[in-house]
């Protein structure tokens, strides 16, 4: 079932009517070549779920009637993950792609001591739009009727500042510490070093902030491989063990 994205201000829950403009219309009704009284499935990106049906097709917009729809209850676990910038924007990319599939909430945009990238506000901003498609294009393929937050970088001291979780890990490549923790039904925050890793003062730093520095085994992940890893270790520890707990 194909899902689409329409935004919440273009959806009449009241005369149970909606729109759709756009990409996201060329896509329908020039890519696909959906007709009038054809079903289409929608989402807001907020948890919204809507079935409409085709009532219009103009030249820019298209017009549709609601058969139905629910807000989707949220999950239970949530994951963040804050990445370093990396030099190569495909790499950083294929993190938010496979993330997403996989289920995470928020992405944070990190800059540490070892980051090469550095981002003017101007490119900031182009680049947050870019990093926003990706994440709705993922979350679109993937079926998610919530799409993850992400906002713009921040540095390192004040990601591991932030408040509201109840585990904090910064995976470390000489932490000989394991994941042992239960994640259902709690907010999870790893912060992930980019080329070179973090400093052994960022990891005391992290320390002192509630963070516990994690093992993800012998070998030497890239910085993308082990953002996609916290999220699918999360992931699979809730499938296993946890089957009445909601996902995505």
């Amino acid at each position: 079932m194909d899902l689409f994205y329409t935004p919440t201000h273009t959806i009449d829950l009241q005369r149970g009517v909606l729109a759709v403009e756009g990409e996201e219309f060329f896509h329908i009704a020039k890519v696909l070549r959906k007709k009038e009284g054809e079903t289409l499935y929608l989402t807001d990106g907020q948890g919204l779920s809507v079935e409409a049906v085709i009532s219009g097709i103009g030249k820019g917009t298209l017009s549709a009637d609601i058969r139905c729809a629910e807000q989707v209850p949220r999950a239970g676990t949530s994951v963040t993950v804050a990445l370093s910038l990396l030099k190569s924007q495909q790499r950083f990319d294929f993190f938010l792609e496979k993330a997403t599939e996989l289920g995470i909430s928020n992405v944070v945009p990190m800059i540490t001591s070892r980051t090469v990238v550095q981002l003017k506000p101007a490119k900031a901003e182009s680049k947050l739009l870019r990093w926003r498609s990706v994440l709705r294009a993922a979350s679109l393929q993937a079926g998610r009727h919530y799409f993850p937050i992400i906002e713009k970088p921040l540095g390192f001291n004040d990601v591991i500042s932030l408040d509201g979780f109840d585990m904090k890990l910064i995976p470390w490549e000489l932490s000989k510490n394991t994941m042992h923790a239960s994640f259902a039904g709690k907010k999870v925050l790893f912060v992930i070093g980019g080329e070179g890793g973090f400093t052994s003062d960022e990891v005391e730093e992290a320390r002192q902030k509630g963070f516990s520095d994690i093992s993800f085994g012998n070998s030497v992940l890239r910085a993308e491989t082990a953002g996609v890893f916290a999220v699918a270790a999360v992931r699979a520890q809730i499938i296993m063990h946890d089957d009445k707990e909601m996902w995505l």
